[in-house]
């Protein structure tokens, strides 16, 4: 069974080649645009091309079975209709709820005619290193809602349920929704991080204006949208789901384990 994995480049897409392998795939190609910094194993089939640019992707679809596709709005539907003509019996794709911004992915696959599996995650936890400026620079975190609280999902889980799911049976036509293991807030994020880096890590409480002031020279735009989404969460805190364990067998990663391991990224 082939198994064609698209933005091989990509955080979670590189990290659904690797669980491949380690689950013990033995025919996977890969789609990249950059072969040398995506520096995938010698026994994997590599292409050059993306899913931005559908023209690239004929040769990549060439004999494959199964896919896990890296979510693109702007081209899915050239994608995945690719896909069915090439005769893909299987897209895995990473999405999100209709209502969504990645909601377009969703409903592209569905209406392509392959069988599907959406995997609708929620925030990565690798987001939290738009803490990482405050803390080396201040030594602390100001945030408007630091009680906002939510189940963030290490990446590497997602791969891991994605590479579980593309070599398995049973999956066809559901929409799972991934989380981390736990509801966790902002106050005791920060003080995963800072056992993590060997230090007290105070957070401090600021207004709404102050929070997208702090946000805006890394999130521009979305500094806003992302501060009044957490603020919702302060009343509606979203809960944990165990979908990494009941697919992968594994317990999902809590947010004190990823920033143990991740530690180097807020010094």
């Amino acid at each position: 069974m082939k198994i064609l994995v698209t933005g091989a480049t990509g955080n979670i897409g590189r990290r659904v080649v690797d669980h491949l392998l380690q689950q013990g795939a033995d025919d996977v190609r890969a789609l990249t645009t950059n072969p040398e910094k995506a520096a995938l194993p010698g026994n994997v089939d590599v292409v050059v091309g993306y899913v931005g640019q559908p023209d690239t992707l004929p040769a990549a679809l060439h004999g494959v079975d199964r896919m896990y596709l890296a979510p693109l709005p702007e081209t899915v539907e050239q994608v995945t209709t690719l896909a069915a003509q090439t005769g893909v019996r299987h897209i895995v794709d990473l999405s999100g709820p209709y209502e969504s911004w990645w909601g377009d992915v969703a409903r592209a696959v569905e209406t392509s005619g392959v069988d599907w599996t959406h995997l609708w995650a929620g925030e990565f936890m690798e987001n939290s290193t738009i803490l990482a400026p405050q803390i080396r620079s201040t030594g602390q975190v100001r945030d408007p809602y630091p009680e906002a609280a939510n189940a963030p999902i290490a990446m590497d889980d997602i791969a891991a349920v994605a590479a579980s799911i593309l070599l398995g049976d049973g999956h066809a036509g559901k929409a799972y929704e991934l989380t981390g293991p736990e509801t966790i807030n902002r106050y005791d994020q920060v003080s995963d991080l800072g056992r993590a880096l060997g230090r007290d890590i105070p957070c401090i409480e600021v207004s709404r204006e102050e929070g997208i002031a702090i946000l805006q020279p890394l999130m521009g735009e979305y500094a806003q949208w992302y501060v009044d989404a957490r603020a919702e969460l302060v009343d509606q805190p979203q809960a944990a789901v165990q979908t990494t364990e009941t697919i992968t067998g594994a317990r999902g990663t809590t947010f004190a384990e990823w920033a143990a391991e991740h530690a180097d990224e807020f010094h």
